[in-house]
């Protein structure tokens, strides 16, 4: 039974819609963009800024969306939360959900046309992952899905100001036209699209388990794929323009003209990289990899919750170690810096 909301003072109103929208999982979600971004080795400029905005909105969106979906669900499992309790009404919550999505594509819309594109499909897959996909075998590869589209929106978006030259963009003052000519294609950020997009596929599947726990197999597959995803991201070229040691010649040879992007590292700069990717996979794995092992060793409600709170703030130094390896070292430290941030939150609003 859902209970219908009463007048309620402000302060608890604002409590209750932030445990809807989950704010304490919503800074691992401006690192999709900026380690789309790297991944194409062009500067963040407003296209970015725009991909960040429009992320934030669908990912919220999709918070809102699921605790609609799931309201008979959860005044079984768990009446505390804002809609069966009555602390949210089930046409508040649904008509966010519309807004925000609504917000996200237009904020895309103002990246161009390929982002909005890009945004389009995030927005379809996160609909259909709350309305049809959550409980069937296909969940974990949609929500999957949605972070790797999420970081593309970023690269599509960043690639698309560089090469209208668009003010705050890669080339603006001058170097346009450089800026157009040596942008580089959003399908580059395929492989961190699907770095990311994998970790995704492993909490979702130990979420799975959150509210009755029992799966010691699941978060022990969970800590394989971490460990192994830490080790890839550690292990591969730091920058995209570079096959690695054993090839002397770029893969494509982008003259980068003062201001026009950022440039890729080389010499010391480069092994600087790649010490700083190598620790930030580490961050990764270790914050990822110690609740899913209790949760393994003792697979409760509670350690399984948790797990799944840890894979969702493992995202951030994921993101950061893409940033870095991709030549965007110094991004992808301040990046690091969200982690103790969202585990305050936590404490507060719990992430799931």
């Amino acid at each position: 039974m859902i209970r219908t909301p009463l007048l309620r003072p402000a302060g608890e109103r604002l409590r209750a819609w932030s445990e809807l929208l989950r704010v304490s999982a919503l800074l691992s979600v401006p690192g999709d963009a900026l380690a789309g971004a790297a991944a194409v080795g062009v500067r963040p400029g407003r296209g970015t800024a725009w991909a960040v905005g429009s992320s934030l909105c669908l990912y919220e969106a999709g918070m809102a969306l699921n605790d609609w979906a799931d309201r008979h669900e959860d005044a079984v499992e768990r009446p505390h939360r804002p809609v069966p309790s009555g602390r949210v009404g089930p046409g508040a919550a649904l008509g966010a959900a519309g807004v925000l999505t609504a917000a996200g594509l237009a904020l895309a819309a103002r990246a161009g046309r390929p982002p909005l594109a890009v945004a389009t499909a995030l927005a379809a897959t996160v609909w259909a992952y709350d309305l049809r996909l959550k409980h069937t075998p296909a969940g974990p590869a949609a929500m999957a899905t949605a972070r790797g589209l999420d970081l593309l929106l970023g690269a599509t978006a960043t690639v698309s100001a560089a090469r209208r030259g668009a003010p705050g963009a890669p080339g603006a003052g001058g170097a346009g036209d450089a800026s157009r000519r040596t942008a580089v294609p959003p399908l580059t950020a395929l492989p961190s699209a699907a770095v990311l997009a994998a970790h995704t596929y492993a909490v979702t599947a130990v979420s799975r388990h959150e509210v009755q726990g029992g799966s010691t197999a699941t978060p022990l597959g969970a800590l394989a794929a971490a460990t192994v995803l830490g080790a890839l991201t550690a292990s591969t070229r730091p920058d995209p323009y570079h096959r690695g040691p054993h090839h002397t010649a770029p893969v494509r040879p982008v003259p980068y003209p003062p201001g026009a992007g950022r440039r890729p590292p080389s010499g010391p700069r480069r092994s600087t990289a790649q010490r700083v990717t190598r620790l930030l996979a580490a961050v990764y794995v270790r914050t990822a990899a110690r609740p899913l092992l209790h949760a393994a060793l003792n697979p409760s409600p509670l350690l399984t919750g948790r797990a799944v709170g840890g894979g969702i703030r493992a995202m951030i130094p994921l993101q950061a170690a893409l940033m870095s390896r991709s030549g965007a070292t110094a991004g992808g430290l301040a990046l690091l810096g969200l982690v103790p941030l969202t585990r305050r939150l936590a404490r507060k609003v719990s992430p799931t």
